[in-house]
């Protein structure tokens, strides 16, 4: 493959769509180490002066903030863990059983993430209060499932048509059921598709409002997302408040993109080329 003629050209523009796309974050940031009163000025700063920690001594002494943390990490876990509990046995048979109508249930899956979470939010109410599940941590796992678990099959399918079948074969040759060749011999093989569904879950349930919202009546199981909107008064906006439980909301995120964003993107592209 030839090399670009440009190499400057590519990287200036990679950088001005990347400094496109981090504007709102830095906003974000400089908002929440901005006075409360100079972030309504007619002339606002690209960088706050003087920096203040006001914002965030307000966001933490909300009473329901650290609970709500909690909360959002054992929904997001447990999101991770159904998952991968149910997209990986149904990937494998996508990709190896050979059944009829395994194309159209692919076609299912890229359909099921089409429609936004507001036409899930009313039917999955009413299943789950008849269930019982309603403000629960089960019920809202399952809520986040929903949409988590289409994404994952689909990104988990082509990693597994691309793992030999002939060691599969093999295994099975050599006495080993269709449970241990998939948890000994494919699931070491995958890791890095693994990894990239469990992240892309776990950042998808992190950042999931609407269900929780709706499913989550009472403090005990509400996630931290539906906290913002408790600084979204009928009077005014407490805008630095927000922004600093914004920014607190989204460094988990950053962090664990930043660990596994080597298996992430390796994970994303592992099905593209079959050798």
């Amino acid at each position: 493959m030839r090399p670009p003629r440009r190499p400057w050209a590519l990287t200036a523009a990679a950088t001005l769509i990347t400094a496109v796309f981090l504007l709102p974050v830095y906003w974000m940031a400089k908002t929440s180490l901005t006075a409360p009163d100079r972030i309504l000025v007619p002339s606002p700063r690209w960088i706050p002066a003087p920096v203040t920690t006001d914002n965030y001594d307000t966001a933490l002494s909300y009473e329901g903030l650290t609970r709500a943390l909690l909360n959002s990490l054992v929904i997001s876990s447990g999101v991770v863990a159904l998952t991968l509990l149910l997209g990986l046995p149904l990937g494998y048979a996508l990709a190896r059983v050979r059944m009829r109508g395994s194309g159209t249930m692919v076609l299912a899956l890229l359909v099921a993430q089409l429609p936004p979470a507001i036409v899930l939010a009313a039917p999955l109410f009413i299943l789950e209060r008849r269930a019982g599940l309603d403000d629960s941590y089960l019920g809202l796992i399952a809520a986040d499932t929903t949409l988590t678990l289409p994404f994952t099959v689909i990104v988990l399918r082509p990693v597994l048509r691309a793992v030999p079948p002939e060691l599969e074969e093999a295994a099975l040759v050599d006495g080993c059921g269709l449970t241990g060749v998939l948890l000994r011999v494919v699931l070491p093989i995958m890791v890095p598709g693994v990894i990239a569904a469990a992240g892309l879950s776990f950042l998808l349930a992190w950042g999931e409002f609407l269900f929780g919202l709706t499913l989550a009546q009472g403090s005990d199981v509400r996630p931290v997302t539906v906290v913002l909107n408790a600084f979204v008064g009928q009077h005014g906006t407490a805008w630095g408040a927000l922004m600093a439980t914004a920014t607190l909301i989204s460094l988990p995120v950053v962090g664990v993109f930043a660990l596994f964003q080597r298996f992430i993107v390796g994970g994303l592209t592992a099905g593209s080329v079959r050798g």
